[in-house]
Order: structure tokens, then C-alpha cells, then sequence
């Protein structure tokens, strides 16, 4: 990194600062910039370049987790699908398989994500439209019938009935003759954010959190390369935070379920080395760059320095990433081609560990296969193409980047400590503080760029009369039946005095806070006891959570 003499150097910027107000005499500038006009090595005084940045591979892994980064292996390029059926799925995963993805992540539709069968008189209308159906492990055979579960990487946003749709996965597995040990994957299983954010919960907070740790515990026994949780800043920064927000509140949350687990009895280094984080990648390419490197530093201080781990691995913050989708505009679709390009860059030189880029026609409708090829093909031309991943983390040493990181840093640990503060992260959501703070962000952004302050383009600027987007894929409403029916059959031909057992011991286990409710959960999914019936289980003994906010 550059050094200069500071005194020699603030003389130059007086020097430059008057040429400057001769040149905004006669240009103005924007009236919406939020960063400096220029930065230089004043703005980075005390920077210490081994102990703030270091060497890839090495704490704080400000500049990524990994000695070569992409040199050796490129990210896992994991794209996300699912709707329908499973079969329907199933043939969107196998073609994204052989046009070269490297791993799969699944998308559930609503019912399945608040733990209700296609039956169900609440799922009417939404069987299959915004992700696929699964009801069983039958539905779970299906959706990954010829896909070998020993060489590919499965990612399932899955939340608050993760523990079955994990439970499913291994069982699916087994029958393949693959071992659990073997598994490599990740389930989102973030169920904090769903609270602040998104709102596809079930129970209560303290079961929820009952349920993770037993996930944790679980698997760091008998599915060790499983990650069992992905921390996700996506959902915050989709409902409109910031990116200093998206990284406080979810590191927050990640210090919550640590927490949570060292009081389960867990011992911090058996199960941090499996923890993920799951970010958004934005617009403004530079601003994210800095977003991922401060996360890293911030994550790398919070095991070592407050929970104490030991082992390295425990200090890593691991990053699956997903372009914007709210950035995705429905007028000139064909743009959202160039934003996924330019949020896939940041992402790259952010140093992600696996990316899925979203398709130019998501504003409008689930992607088609071939807007899915585009977005592929993104990820393809920055890796083979570019030359932004020939280089670990290219832009360390800017002054900018460095004391953007060094902000963005600065403000998530203040918002880190208000947290702290109130009690974590559990009670400033019931208090409703997170909440807000992302909703006050949120309308900042839309008075802006109805002010035209912030200009999207298409939208509020260079707008054009279009036709109607032709050829969008629509999920057919017989998606519903169909599902029913194979309910109807799996209930005639399974042993149900079996599946009646199970629930029995299910039920008993919700009741003790003492029993792993994992191995029980996962005998009745192989006895082919419905999501629902699973869920159904655990809502009889748990409760429902009911939002509310203190103002």
C-alpha cells in the first residue's frame, strides 16, 4: 500500500480542493453522492495491513478464505430453481446440470415453507406458483431422481420446517447409497431473519432456535460437511436495509444462534466451521466489494475475539451470494441482463464462495430455460473471460475500497452494539427495532428515486413504450390437483399404523427439551409421514408465533 507524507499531501488537497471550485462552478455535481469526491491515503491513516487485511487464507480474511481463491476453483455456480412438481423440477435441475452448473438450490413454494401439505385448504391457489411442492419423501425421490446427491452440492431455502426437508434429503440419500457423510450442501434454516424480514415462520422463537441447535448438533455427528445454517443478509437488503444494515443484523443474528448453541451445551469449534452467510449483491459494484471484505473482518473478530474460538476454520465467514432481484425492473427486462452482470462482478471480486445470478425476466414471471441460460452464462463469462478472477482480491490497496471496507466496518459494529445492547438480536426483533430500521431505509430509497435523486433506468428515467413481455413461464393451477392426488395415494399405500407411531414419538420428543428431535423427524419421513403431519406435530406442542411490534 501506498504511503505518502501527510503533511506534503494535505497541502496538494487544499491545492486541488481550489482548482475544484472552479470546476464546479461551471459543472455541478449530483446532489445525491454519498462518498467523498476523491480518496487518497489520508483516508486510510492507520491502517495496519496485518492486522486489518492480512493474506487470503489468513485472519482477519478481509481478503477472502482462501489462499488462491478462484486461481484453483472457481465459485460454485448454483443456480436456483424450483416450481411445480417435482418432476417438473427435476427436469430444470437436470438441465441446468448438464449446462453447467456446479451445484443445484432449491426453491419451495409457499405452502412448504410454512410447513402446510398441498391438501391443505390454506395452500389452495398457491400449490407450486413461487417454488416446487414437497410433500413427502415421495415428492423428494422425484425431485432428484438421476441427480447423484454423493457429487453434487444441493442448497435449500428452506426455514422454519428445515429440519424435515433436511431430514428428507439424507433419506432421499440413502436410498441412493449414499452415505450422510458424504452429503455436501446447505439449508438456509435462518429463522431470525424470517422474523425481521420475511415472514415464512412457524413457531416461536425459542423452539426455533431448539430446532437449529439440534440441526447443529445433529449434523456436526453424522453429516459433518453439511452446512447447517445460512445466515441471510438477502432478505434483509431485498426488504430495503442498506448494506452496513445487511451485514449488522445478520452477523447479529449469527451471534445469536452461537449463542444459542454454546447454551445448548455445543462446544463452538464443533459447529462454527459449518456456519454460512448468504449476501445480496447491489447495485453499486464497489460498495458491495467493500460490503464483503468488512463482513469477513467482522465475522473472523466475533468468533475469536468473543466466543473464543481456536480453530481457524471457525473465524471464516463463508459467503453464498444472490444478485439482486429487487433491483430487477419489469419495464426493458432486457437490462436486468447488464445489472446481473454488474452485481455477478461485484460479488466475484467480493470473493463469494458460490453465486446464483437471477434471470432478466424475474420481475415478471418464473425464468424460463432459456432466460436461466443467460444468467448462467453470466457467471461463466466473468469467470473464463474477464480476468476478474485471475487475481485475489484485485482491489485490495484502493484507497476508496479500503476505507469503504473500513466504514462499512465502523457502522455494522455500532449497529452490532445497539443490538448488544438491548439483549441480541432476538429482542430487538420483538422489539421491533430491526424492523424499523430496515422499513425508515427502505422508504429513504423510494422517496429518492421518486425525487428522480436516484435514477433507474427505465423506470423513473429513459423509459420507452413496450408491448407486453411475450413467452413468460406460468405454473398451471392443475399443479394443485395433481399434488392432491398424489397425497391421496401415498396415505392408501403406506403403512400409517408406522407413520402414526412415529408422529407418536415425535410428539413425545417436542415435549422434552432434553431429546435431539432430528432422528425422530427424520423416522418419519421415512416412514413417509407428510411435511404437514411433521409440522402439524410440532405446532400442537410449540404453539404459532403471532407477529407484533412495540412502537
Amino acid at each position: 500500500m501506498c504511503t505518502a507524507n501527510n503533511d506534503s499531501l494535505k497541502q496538494k488537497m487544499a491545492e486541488y480542493t481550489g482548482k475544484v471550485e472552479k470546476s464546479l462552478a461551471k459543472f455541478p455535481e449530483r446532489k445525491n453522492l454519498s462518498h467523498n469526491r476523491l480518496y487518497t491515503p489520508l483516508d486510510i491513516e492507520g491502517l495496519d495491513y496485518e492486522k486489518d487485511l492480512s493474506f487470503p487464507g489468513q485472519y482477519p480474511f478481509t481478503r477472502g478464505v482462501q489462499p488462491t481463491m478462484y486461481r484453483g476453483r472457481f465459485w460454485t455456480m448454483r443456480m436456483y430453481a424450483g416450481f411445480s412438481t417435482a418432476e417438473e423440477s427435476n427436469k430444470r435441475y437436470r438441465y441446468l446440470l448438464e449446462s453447467g452448473g456446479t451445484g443445484l438450490s432449491c426453491a419451495f413454494d409457499l405452502p412448504t415453507q410454512i410447513g402446510y401439505d398441498s391438501d391443505d385448504a390454506i395452500s389452495e391457489g398457491e400449490v407450486g406458483k413461487v417454488g416446487v411442492a414437497i410433500d413427502s419423501l415421495a415428492d423428494m425421490e422425484i425431485l432428484f431422481d438421476s441427480i447423484d446427491l454423493g457429487k453434487v452440492s444441493t442448497s435449500m431455502t428452506i426455514n422454519a420446517p428445515a429440519s424435515v426437508l433436511l431430514a428428507m434429503y439424507i433419506a432421499v440419500a440413502e436410498k441412493q447409497g449414499v452415505s450422510p457423510d458424504k452429503l455436501n450442501g446447505t439449508i438456509q434454516n435462518d429463522i431470525l431473519k424470517e422474523y425481521a424480514a420475511r415472514g415464512t415462520y412457524i413457531f416461536p422463537p425459542k423452539p426455533s432456535m431448539r430446532l437449529i441447535t439440534n440441526i447443529f448438533e445433529y449434523c456436526s455427528k453424522n453429516v459433518p460437511n453439511w452446512n447447517t445454517i445460512s445466515i441471510s443478509g438477502y432478505h434483509i437488503r431485498e426488504a430495503g436495509s442498506t448494506a452496513s444494515q445487511e451485514i449488522a443484523f445478520t452477523i447479529a443474528d449469527g451471534i445469536a444462534y452461537v449463542d444459542a448453541a454454546i447454551k445448548a451445551g455445543l462446544n463452538v469449534d464443533d459447529f462454527a466451521g459449518r456456519l454460512s452467510f448468504f449476501w445480496n449483491a447491489h447495485n453499486n459494484v464497489l460498495e458491495e466489494v467493500a460490503k464483503f471484505r468488512a463482513s469477513r473482518r467482522v465475522w473472523a473478530k466475533v468468533m475469536k475475539e468473543r466466543f473464543g474460538a481456536t480453530n481457524p476454520k471457525s473465524w471464516m465467514l463463508r459467503v453464498h451470494t444472490q444478485t439482486a432481484g429487487s433491483m430487477l425492473t419489469a419495464q426493458q427486462p432486457d437490462n436486468n441482463v447488464v445489472r446481473v452482470a454488474l452485481q455477478t462482478a461485484a460479488a466475484v471480486l467480493g470473493g463469494t464462495q458460490s453465486l446464483h445470478t437471477n434471470s432478466k425476466d424475474e420481475a415478471l414471471a418464473l425464468p424460463t430455460e432459456d432466460s436461466v441460460r443467460v444468467a448462467l452464462r453470466t457467471q461463466q463469462i466473468v469467470a473464463y473471460e474477464s480476468g476478474l478472477a485471475d487475481v485475489v482480491d484485485p482491489l485490495a490497496g484502493s484507497y476508496y475500497i479500503e476505507a469503504l471496507t473500513n466504514q462499512i466496518e465502523k457502522e455494522a459494529w455500532e449497529y452490532i452494539g445497539k443490538i448488544d445492547d438491548m439483549g441480541g438480536a432476538v429482542v430487538a426483533i420483538e422489539k421491533g427495532y430491526i424492523q424499523r430500521e430496515i422499513q425508515e431505509s427502505a422508504y429513504k430509497w423510494q422517496m429518492e428515486v421518486e425525487s428522480k435523486q436516484r435514477i433507474i433506468v427505465g423506470v423513473n428515467q429513459f423509459q420507452v413504450a413496450e408491448k407486453p413481455v411475450e413467452g413468460l413461464l406460468r405454473v398451471d393451477s392443475s399443479v394443485g390437483e395433481l399434488q392432491k392426488k398424489k397425497l391421496a395415494d401415498l396415505r392408501a399405500r403406506r403403512d400409517n399404523g408406522a407413520v402414526q407411531a412415529t408422529l407418536a414419538a415425535l410428539e413425545a420428543g417436542c415435549q422434552d427439551e432434553n431429546t435431539n428431535l432430528m432422528p425422530l423427524i427424520l423416522e418419519a419421513v421415512k416412514a413417509y409421514a407428510t411435511l404437514g403431519e411433521i409440522c402439524g406435530v410440532m405446532r400442537k406442542v410449540f404453539g404459532e408465533y403471532e407477529a407484533h411490534v412495540s412502537l
